[in-house]
């Protein structure tokens, strides 16, 4: 008997989704587009309001090899073989014609990104902890339940819900059928785009939701919690117990659903994402590196100073986080950090969940300053410093925008040779220092 699940293998929402929307998040790493194109929700869209810019294409969109009724009738003939109904498939695509809109946001992407401070502040807004405190309370008795049944936070559940979709009120309203047959025919990546097309009709073969009701972003997410179709034949649940999975319209069930895909992430009840902390002058910032992990008591035996949460496990395995550089404030995140990583694996995105769970309960305040006065690198300028590295002999990979870690290992190795706090960060005064050396310098 033909098995989705067996086709699909259950992937990461963030992860997935990445394979769509590459763009730079202010922490300079890969993030999905997980919600619809609401300003202050998007790590990764926004440009920041003094350096404005359009979008720069990040490919020219080649023709697509096959007229979209020729792709239709190979895909149909592959739905069916997969087990999907002559009747569903017809009815689900009948007048569906590519979406222009989804390939120009496909091959599209900011030449700016904001930095990590101007993202929290729209993520972390008054509006939006008052607006979350406020849910906290009216659905409190669902919430419970659900911190029962899968140990997530109350906090951590409804943080995620106001970033993917500010509490339901922005969903995103294009066809996923018709986004994911774009995608499909003409994207960046075809064939990740027909897995999720294929879930998509097995999502309609259920009954959880109408044809219509099918919603989502350009890049295929959906309800109010943003889930990409297979993630949500592998997590989706029916808590509210009516026999649908409705992340759509059923608070009770994007909420739930989101924590049981928390839960299979490696949440860990009753412990928290993380903390503020505080460096001892002279501290080595190539610590502060995603692949340096220890104990809590490790840390604090290095200099760092916290203030430990009631009943935190000390011997979790954490790293540092310097989201700005060390210029900027300083982080502990601890193993919940790297579940809400699995969701959207932006450290900027976590930390913004954190941050703003924290502050339904009065927290949440970053108490250290940020460089507010650097200017983000523009994604000519990253890519410029990719290509400086390599020509130096640094080797970070190849040059494509995204300072992920092999990137900032090389941007380390060259800050240790300047004699330069090796934090990793990549700047306009560190491009500067690239551009004034030569090979025959190092």
């Amino acid at each position: 008997m033909f098995s989705f699940r067996r086709l699909f293998p259950a992937l990461p929402v963030a992860i997935s989704l990445a394979l769509y929307a590459c763009a730079d998040t202010p922490a300079n790493e890969v993030a999905s587009i997980a919600s619809p194109a609401a300003p202050l929700e998007q790590p990764a869209v926004a440009t920041p309001s003094t350096s404005p810019a359009a979008p720069a294409a990040i490919d020219q969109p080649a023709a697509p090899t096959l007229d979209f009724p020729i792709w239709l009738q190979q895909f149909r003939a592959k739905a069916l073989q997969a087990g999907v109904s002559p009747t569903l498939f017809d009815q689900a695509f009948a007048g569906v014609t590519p979406d222009a809109a989804v390939i120009k946001a496909d091959y599209s992407q900011p030449e700016f990104s904001r930095p990590v401070w101007e993202y929290l502040d729209g993520a972390v807004s008054a509006p939006r902890v008052r607006s979350g405190e406020a849910l906290l309370a009216s659905e409190r008795q669902t919430l419970e339940a659900i911190e029962r049944q899968y140990g997530v936070g109350r906090q951590t559940l409804v943080a995620i819900w106001g970033l993917e979709s500010n509490f339901g009120q922005f969903m995103g309203d294009r066809s996923v059928v018709r986004s994911l047959a774009t995608l499909a025919h003409e994207g960046r990546r075809p064939a990740f785009a027909e897995q999720q097309l294929l879930a998509a009709l097995q999502i309609l073969a259920s009954g959880d939701i109408s044809l219509a009701g099918l919603r989502g972003s350009w890049a295929g997410a959906m309800g109010q919690t943003q889930f990409i179709p297979t993630t949500y034949l592998s997590h989706a649940v029916d808590f509210d117990g009516d026999g649908r999975r409705d992340i759509w319209n059923s608070k009770a069930d994007a909420l739930a659903s989101a924590a049981h895909y928390l839960q299979a992430s490696g949440w860990q009840a009753g412990q928290p994402w993380g903390m503020e902390v505080a460096l001892a002058d002279g501290f080595d910032y190539a610590l502060a590196d995603e692949a340096v992990r220890k104990p809590l008591a490790q840390w604090i035996e290095h200099g760092v100073k916290m203030r430990l949460p009631p009943g935190v496990d000390l011997q979790a395995p954490s790293y540092l986080l310097l989201p700005a550089g060390h210029r900027g404030p300083a982080f502990i995140t601890l193993p919940n950090f790297r579940a809400i990583l699995a969701y959207n694996n932006s450290s900027s995105y976590a930390l913004a969940v954190g941050l703003l769970g924290d502050s339904f309960s009065g927290g949440g305040k970053v108490q250290a300053a940020w460089p507010r006065a650097d200017l983000p690198l523009a994604r000519s300028e990253r890519i410029e410093l990719q290509e400086r590295l390599e020509l130096l002999g640094y080797q970070p990979g190849i040059a494509d925008s995204i300072i992920g870690a092999n990137t900032r290992k090389a941007i380390r190795a060259f800050q240790r040779d300047q004699a330069l706090p090796a934090d990793g960060y990549a700047s306009k005064p560190l491009l500067e220092k690239l551009r004034a050396s030569e090979p025959a310098d190092i």
